[in-house]
């Protein structure tokens, strides 16, 4: 999962920022209105956590914006004041959630999982290829039966596989899916993680390597 974090309280973005890349997810951070707007509609994001009261541009209206463009990202608006009425403000410009500060963790962790499955089409609750599931909820993938343990990145490319249901992903969107801003298109990254995958996952070979698109999950 893709997350975007717009929040200009540093200390606060950089604990929810390192909280949710415990949990897995591939999370970008933005400290200030403009910049937030601009990442969140040039990137697609399954998830915008999303300050309201913003320097340079509001809240309200990156939030509107993402509703107006028709993309899937959901919004998960944070606000210090926890009043009816600011709440069924920001539910009203079109925000999907609303969670007022000072929050417990688990639970924003618990809304933007909820809101992730909602930015995604309808995937079954374990993802199967032959003998390998993988359960999005529990964090497990099994082959045969037998536990496989995965890296976070090694489990997401696999997650990110299995829910194409055998279509092409090709390298530049594993990268955008499973990894943040930081990760250099350049780098052989996808490919030595493909290769530690494949090595884990075993015979016979899930991953094959279609020339010149990307990669796609069947067994022969």
């Amino acid at each position: 999962m893709r997350v975007l974090v717009v929040e200009d309280e540093r200390d606060l973005a950089d604990a929810v920022v390192r909280g949710l890349r415990r949990e897995g997810m591939a999370v970008d951070v933005s400290y200030h209105g403009a910049e937030g707007h601009e990442m969140a509609t040039v990137t697609r994001y399954d998830v915008v956590v999303l300050d309201r009261d913003l320097p340079g541009v509001h809240g309200d209206t990156i939030c509107a914006d993402l509703v107006s463009s028709g993309a899937l990202t959901r919004v998960l608006m944070l606000t210090a004041s926890g009043t009816v009425a600011d709440r069924v403000e920001g539910l009203g410009i079109g925000a999907d959630d609303y969670l007022p500060k000072p929050f417990a963790f688990d639970e924003l962790v618990a809304r933007v999982r909820a809101l992730g499955r909602r930015a995604t089409p309808v995937a079954p609750p374990v993802l199967a290829v032959g003998d390998v599931e993988l359960d999005p909820a529990r964090r497990s993938v099994t082959r045969a039966g037998r536990a496989v343990d995965l890296t976070r990145k090694e489990f997401g490319v696999l997650e990110v596989l299995l829910a194409a249901r055998g279509g092409v992903v090709s390298s530049e969107e594993l990268l955008e899916r499973v990894w943040d801003a930081n990760a250099d298109p350049f780098t052989t990254t996808v490919r030595v993680t493909m290769m530690t995958l494949r090595k884990k996952l075993g015979d016979p070979a899930l991953i094959e390597t279609v020339v010149g698109s990307g990669y796609r999950v069947g067994l022969r």
